[in-house]
């Protein structure tokens, strides 16, 4: 079971921890077929450089996303709560590149019951190459 974070842990400036992926093409595949999408570039490796011009595959946007959101809602643990979220899709990511998916926490807030955390968030890929900046809002529980 993931650990819990709770409100009062919390500082502004505290990093949460990067959650690491290497995004294979069976995983892209999978993506394209859950998600209904037939767009080429993401799953055929020859249409992707021989036809489009990229370097290999490109991970979804989409995918990025999510697995920004699971880098806060891991570090958040099993009693936080994902109040709001936004990214940018900045850069573009593919097959087989380490992506780093972090954040800093930038506010809290007195919510009753509970408390409010605003992190800044961001995807990146080699010597920090940002693919994705963002925000997030969290609500943590309290200690007792």
């Amino acid at each position: 079971m993931a650990d819990q974070t709770y409100f009062e842990d919390v500082s502004v400036g505290d990093p949460i921890p990067v959650l690491s992926v290497t995004v294979d093409q069976t995983q892209l595949f999978f993506y394209s077929a859950a998600t209904y999408n037939g767009h080429r570039i993401h799953y055929d490796k020859t249409w992707a450089t021989e036809v489009e011009g990229y370097p290999d595959i490109l991970v979804h946007g989409p995918l990025q996303g999510a697995l920004l959101a699971r880098a806060v809602t891991d570090w958040a643990g099993p009693g936080g709560r994902l109040v709001s979220y936004a990214f940018q899709n900045r850069s573009s990511a593919f097959a087989g590149e380490e992506l780093r998916f972090t954040g800093t926490v930038t506010g809290k807030h007195d919510d009753g019951d509970r408390g409010l955390v605003d992190l800044e968030i961001r995807a990146e890929k080699g010597a920090a190459e940002l693919l994705m900046p963002g925000t997030a809002t969290v609500s943590l529980p309290r200690h007792g």
